[in-house]
C-alpha cells in the first residue's frame, strides 16, 4: 500500500484497519528502543533505523562530538531533518532518541505522516537507572539524578502524545514486540 493522505483521520492519527508502513519508537532511555526495534524489524520484514546512528553517520562522528562541537541546539536541527527524511521511508521500523520527541514539529510529522504508527515505550524511571547501570560514561546525565529525574518528568506528558503507550518496564523485549504487533493490527 502506498502512502496517502487519505490514509489518515482528519488529527492525523491513522484510520483504523489501515496497516501502517512505517512503525516509530519512541521513548526515554532505558526504554528498550534499540533493543526492542531490531526485533521487531526482523518479525516484520522491514528494515530496522536508530535515528542516532543515522545521524553520527552522517555527520562522520559520534552523537557526543556533535553536541561537542556543535551545541544541542545544532544537534536538534541535525535530528529532525534525519528522523523527516526517514519517516518518508515504507517499511521501516525506526527508533527515535530520546529527546526527539521534545521537537513540535518532530511529534506533529510523527504523528500526522499517513500510515505511521508512533509507538511510546514506557518506562519507569527506576526502570531507567536499572537498564542504564553502567552507562554513565556514554550518558552523563545518569550522574546527575535531579536534572535525569526532571527531563524524565518534562518528556513523558510528549511520549504519551504518541498513537499508542505500552508500558515496558515488566515485559521481555519479545514481548514488547508482540505488543506492538497487537497495536498494529487494531490500527
Amino acid at each position: 500500500m502506498t502512502a496517502s493522505s487519505a490514509s489518515a483521520t482528519p488529527q492525523g492519527r491513522p484510520r483504523p484497519g489501515v496497516q501502517p508502513r512505517r512503525i516509530v519508537l519512541t521513548g526515554f532511555m532505558g526504554s528498550g528502543k534499540s533493543t526492542v526495534g531490531p526485533l521487531l524489524a526482523e518479525r516484520l520484514g522491514w528494515k530496522f533505523v536508530d535515528a542516532d546512528d543515522a545521524i553520527a553517520a552522517e555527520a562522520g562522528c559520534a552523537i557526543p562530538e556533535i553536541f561537542a562541537r556543535e551545541g544541542e541546539a545544532a544537534f536538534r536541527e541535525r535530528e529532525g531533518a534525519t528522523i523527516a527524511r526517514l519517516a518518508s521511508e515504507e517499511t521501516l521500523v525506526l527508533a527515535l532518541g530520546g529527546g526527539a520527541i521534545e521537537s513540535e514539529a518532530t511529534r506533529s510529522l510523527l504523528l500526522h505522516a499517513p500510515e505511521t504508527l508512533l509507538i511510546h515505550l514506557e518506562v519507569e524511571l527506576a526502570t531507567t537507572l536499572e537498564r542504564c547501570r553502567g552507562t554513565e560514561h556514554l550518558r552523563p546525565i545518569l550522574a546527575d539524578q535531579a536534572n535525569l529525574a526532571g527531563r524524565y518528568l518534562r518528556r513523558l506528558p510528549l511520549y504519551r502524545t504518541a498513537h499508542v503507550s505500552i508500558a515496558v518496564d515488566t515485559l521481555t523485549p519479545d514481548q514488547v514486540v508482540d505488543a506492538i504487533l497487537r497495536a498494529a493490527r487494531r490500527r
